[in-house]
C-alpha cells in the first residue's frame, strides 16, 4: 500500500524491517476501538539484537538514541501490521514508553529515548508528537539496550 506516510518513509530512506514475532506469551499489538497499543520492541536488526548491553558501560548517548530509533522502526513495523498496512490511518501517536537499559548512576534517559521520539515526530510530523515516559530498567530481556512501547490513535 501506498500513501502519504510510505512517501514519507521513501523521502527518509527508511525501510521498515519486518515486525518481530513475540518471543512469550503475549501478542505484538491490540487493537481496541480507535487505539492500537504496541507491545514492548526492542533493537532488532536483520541478524537479530543490534545493541545489547547497558548504558552507562556499554554505550552512550548517541549510541542509545541508535539503539531507540532502530526500536522505534521496529514499533512502527508493528504498527503497519495492525493497520493492514495502511499507516495513513494513524491520525495521532499518543504515548511512548521507553526503558533503557543502565547503570544505577545513567541519568540520561531521556536523551536516549529522543532517539524513538524524534523520528516519530519525524514521519507523523505533528501527529507523532506524544505524551511520553523514559525510565531506568537495571535490566531488559535479552539484556537490550532500550524497550520502547506505544499507543496511536488511529481512523
Amino acid at each position: 500500500m501506498s500513501g502519504k506516510i510510505e512517501a514519507r518513509l521513501a523521502e527518509l530512506g527508511i525501510t521498515l524491517p519486518k515486525a518481530a514475532t513475540p518471543v512469550a506469551n503475549y501478542v505484538p499489538y491490540v487493537v481496541t476501538g480507535n487505539l492500537v497499543f504496541i507491545s514492548g520492541q526492542g533493537p532488532m536488526g536483520p541478524d537479530g539484537v543490534a545493541y545489547a548491553g547497558k548504558l552507562g558501560s556499554d554505550f552512550d548517548v548517541e549510541e542509545g538514541k541508535a539503539a531507540a530509533r532502530l526500536t522505534a522502526l521496529n514499533v512502527i513495523a508493528q504498527l503497519k501490521n495492525a493497520v493492514d498496512g495502511d499507516l495513513d490511518r494513524v491520525k495521532r501517536m499518543v504515548k511512548l514508553l521507553g526503558f533503557v537499559n543502565s547503570t544505577p548512576d545513567f541519568n540520561q534517559q531521556p536523551f536516549v529515548i529522543n532517539g524513538a521520539s524524534d523520528l516519530m515526530v519525524e514521519i507523523f510530523g505533528d501527529a507523532g508528537k506524544h505524551a511520553r515516559s523514559a525510565v531506568s530498567a537495571p535490566s531488559l530481556p535479552v539484556d537490550i539496550a532500550v524497550e520502547v512501547e506505544a499507543i496511536f490513535e488511529i481512523g
